[in-house]
């Protein structure tokens, strides 16, 4: 007999052919899904972010297990879930080197003009070479500050290497074992704003990082530095981040993720030519997206059959 599974959103091929028929899939619909159907789920796949709160599981009595497709799991209640025993599966160490490629995309993109520079090769009004427009800032021999010296961090600083870059980060506790290795420097998060040309954001969203660059952070910051954000929107204040660009507090943001997701489409961020921003694309590489499609399916394979996930967060 297939197990029941729960998810939510219609899911590629790729995963369709990995799960198998072993699990018979329903999709959920809200306040509309069949409760009959919601009565018998076993497992919840998520793959799109759904809320998934202590209401949410109680309307499956039998669930026993959530099987996050990605490492971020702030979507879900993690103190409900384990208050009702329900182990939570992700798929952190996979998304690593994809989401510092992309950090370290964006930063380049938004210090050197790109997507100004590419619309404007594109129009009609690029007639001819002017060297004296869209001179952007030197990222080789600048200063790096990262914000979470987590995997991610990490990863990013060692690209940093590769452009002879000062690294400085903040982290909630020192790591010296990385200050050793890489030759990154320890700062305060005031020192680090400070002092940074480019300010990159890799922490994990938590009700202690909400928020942990705001107003007075961005005010620390160089007239001349790049904001890059590849941890969740929650951890940068966007009415802040606002003002910043309008008054030319900093020179450009590059975000990949934002809060809410997508930005309304009337967001006033969204006609800021200083801001280059990305549809979540952080560990959209092929090679990882396969990756975190066969370690979820892995982990919800095994929690169906009761033994230890791969990968478990509560």
């Amino acid at each position: 007999m297939a197990y029941q599974v729960l998810i939510d959103t219609q899911l590629n091929d790729e995963i369709l052919s990995m799960i198998g028929d072993d699990c018979e899939l329903h999709l959920w619909q809200g306040e509309a899904t069949d409760p009959a159907i919601l009565q018998q789920i076993e497992a919840y796949f998520t793959y799109g972010h759904p809320k998934t709160d202590g209401t949410v599981m109680d309307r499956m009595p039998k669930l026993r297990l959530i099987s996050n497709f990605g490492v971020g799991v702030d979507h879900i209640d993690l103190a409900a879930a384990k208050a009702r025993g329900i182990p939570v599966g992700n798929t952190p160490g996979l998304v690593d080197g994809a989401t510092a490629d992309m950090a370290f995309t964006l930063l380049m993109a938004a210090a050197r003009n790109l997507i100004i520079g590419e619309h404007y090769a594109r129009s009609p009004e690029f007639t001819h070479y002017d060297p004296s427009i869209l001179q952007g800032y030197d990222v080789h021999g600048a200063t790096l500050g990262i914000v979470g010296m987590g995997n991610i961090g990490t990863q990013l600083a060692r690209r940093a290497q590769g452009f002879d870059m000062q690294v400085l980060y903040h982290n909630r506790n020192r790591r010296p074992e990385t200050e050793a290795k890489l030759g990154v420097i320890y700062a305060s998060k005031e020192e680090l704003l400070r002092q940074a040309d480019f300010v990159a954001i890799t922490v994990p969203m938590t009700p202690e990082t909400r928020h942990i660059i705001g107003r007075a952070e961005l005010r620390l910051m160089k007239p001349t530095a790049v904001l890059i954000n590849v941890a969740r929107g929650g951890v940068l204040d966007h009415d802040a981040l606002l003002e910043a660009l309008q008054n030319n507090w900093i020179y450009a943001a590059a975000l990949d993720v934002t809060e809410p997701e997508p930005l309304p489409r009337d967001h006033p961020l969204l006609k800021q030519q200083n801001l280059v921003i990305a549809p979540h694309l952080g560990s959209a590489t092929r090679q990882t997206r396969r990756g975190m499609a066969q370690r979820s399916v892995d982990n919800l394979k095994l929690g169906l059959r009761g033994e230890p996930l791969i990968n478990r967060v509560v």
